[in-house]
């Protein structure tokens, strides 16, 4: 119950709601949500519901432990894993946690060579963004230039491959797995 009422009082003040204004909306009684702030009651799940919905939350963000510390990576912090075959490196930046599945990578390459990626299990979505440079994503055979700002979608399942057109590009990428 200590993760619930915790839950409730972060979404309630985040919101910036009363205890009397949340009660109202979700049609309870205010001793009733404020016995679930304390850490009692037994509340149904219609009373979750309920209380969700005037928050505008999903039930189970109610549920959830505290959202995480910010973490903050300075340029030159991250350990870069380089490449053997071209002249590209691939910083983690934010691991995958158990319940989800991405990976946030910091990517820097230099002209001269592509850097050919197999493809990675079925269902994977690359995200990439241009932050400096330009690049060549190849995918499939099929090519397309990006500059600084450029977002590119593309399935991760295939052979595609990052080739720098200027010195010191930079780009974030997010695999996602489905």
């Amino acid at each position: 119950m200590d993760r619930l009422a915790g839950g409730l009082k972060r979404e309630r003040e985040r919101q910036g709601l009363s205890l009397s204004e949340t009660a109202k909306r979700a049609g309870i009684g205010k001793s009733t949500l404020s016995q679930l702030e304390s850490g009692g009651g037994n509340p149904s799940v219609e009373t979750l519901w309920a209380i969700a919905t005037a928050l505008g939350v999903q039930i189970s963000r109610l549920l959830e432990t505290d959202r995480p510390p910010l973490s903050v990576i300075r340029r030159g912090e991250a350990m870069p894993l380089p490449s053997t075959d071209a002249d590209y490196s691939a910083a983690l930046l934010s691991a995958c946690p158990p319940h989800a599945r991405r990976d946030v990578f910091l990517v820097q390459l230099e002209p001269g060579s592509a850097r050919v990626a197999q493809p990675h299990p079925v269902g994977t979505i690359e995200h990439l963004v241009v932050s400096a440079g330009s690049l060549r994503l190849t995918i499939d055979g099929e090519s397309i230039d990006l500059d600084p700002g450029d977002y590119a979608r593309h399935a991760g399942d295939s052979v595609h491959a990052y080739e720098a057109l200027t010195p010191d590009t930079m780009a974030v990428c997010i695999v996602e797995a489905s």
